[in-house]
């Protein structure tokens, strides 16, 4: 027997036999799956939505840590420039 042919032999068997369950499933277990599957879909829309809201945090911390340096680096440099002025005088 092939190697393809057994590979799809392997990948069938289980849908085939899913299949059956399915169609012997009772309408209150369907409903169960159907509720089970828009619950899952619910899920993965809130983990994208939630993996969306982390990178704009993330992205918003980056900003507000190199405006913190910057006013860091302006508030260094005043300090400095007003030393020298002193030294000077």
């Amino acid at each position: 027997m092939p190697t393809s042919t057994r590979t799809l032999l392997i990948a069938a068997v289980p849908l085939l036999a899913l299949g059956a369950c399915s169609s012997s499933l009772s309408s209150e277990d369907r409903a169960t799956l159907e509720q089970t599957r828009a619950a899952a879909q619910d899920a993965k829309a809130s983990a994208a939505a939630a993996e969306r809201n982390s990178a704009a945090s993330a992205a918003a911390a980056q900003r507000s840590a190199e405006e913190a340096r910057a006013a860091a680096d302006r508030a260094d440099r005043m300090f400095q420039r007003t030393q020298r002025k002193g030294a000077g005088s």
